[in-house]
């Protein structure tokens, strides 16, 4: 099970908080539905298409005047539903694939 592999918690949200992602070069973003967030990753839900997300890293942009961003890895993909690793110096490593289909 995927909770004993995380490293911290996470939080869930009553309410639905919407965000972007977009690519690192600026060709295309989508909207979000962030449904949990961690010290380390975020659980999204995609509107549209995820085909643009096999670029694995990319930007999860938390407000609407963009100032408050995380860089991201794509870790896993379930239909609409994605897991995402925030990307820092420390857990920068070499590009994996990210495991598609259920978790």
């Amino acid at each position: 099970m995927l909770g004993n592999k995380r490293r911290s918690d996470r939080v869930r949200f009553d309410h639905k908080h919407t965000v972007r992602i977009m690519g690192v070069d600026g060709t295309w973003q989508r909207s979000c539905i962030l449904l949990d967030a961690s010290t380390t990753g975020a659980q999204l839900e995609v509107e549209g298409s995820v085909e643009p997300l096999k670029a694995q890293e990319f930007f999860l942009v938390l407000s609407s005047t963009g100032l408050a961003f995380r860089r991201c890895e794509l870790i896993w993909v379930d239909g609409t539903r994605v897991g995402v690793r925030f990307v820092s110096a420390k857990t920068k490593r070499n590009p994996k694939r990210a495991v598609t289909g259920s978790r």
